[in-house]
């Protein structure tokens, strides 16, 4: 999971969910990424393949070259999407802060919990497994 998913389930209140899937950070996540054959371990073969990959998305005409027009092309998606990431982390501070006054206060972060409120279906303030699986799979989306 990646961190900015990490810390939106911390702001939309669903920390239990997450904390699971948080423990992996260090290395678990790179690792099930580049460790292709599912050995436990990345080769220098994977490490290659890997780096194909990426050159293959910044070359964005196919000629075999990296130049600065792909270079800007790259950096202005990380951009936005990073300003996409700022956006709605605004918007869901915004929503916590129920009187309005530009802070939000542990109460405020407290109250908050729509994504639990979303994955309980039948409303009776538990989750179960089933739930469980829903929920994993809209925040592991919206990872993504």
């Amino acid at each position: 999971m990646k961190r900015s998913a990490i810390f939106a389930c911390l702001l939309l209140g669903f920390t239990p969910i997450c904390a699971a899937a948080a423990q992996d950070i260090p290395g678990q996540r790179i690792l099930q990424r580049l460790d292709t054959n599912s050995d436990g371990a990345i080769s220098k073969d994977e490490i290659l393949a890997a780096r194909e990959r990426i050159f293959k998305r910044l070359d964005r005409n196919g000629d075999g070259i990296i130049d600065e027009k792909e270079v800007e092309t790259a950096r202005q998606a990380v951009e936005d999407r990073a300003e996409a990431a700022e956006a709605r982390l605004g918007n869901r501070l915004r929503r916590m802060d129920r009187n309005g006054d530009g802070k939000v206060t542990e109460d405020e972060f407290q109250a908050s919990t729509p994504l639990f409120d979303l994955a309980d279906r039948n409303g009776d303030g538990r989750l179960s497994a089933d739930e469980i699986a829903t929920i994993r799979n809209i925040v592991s989306a919206h990872a993504n």
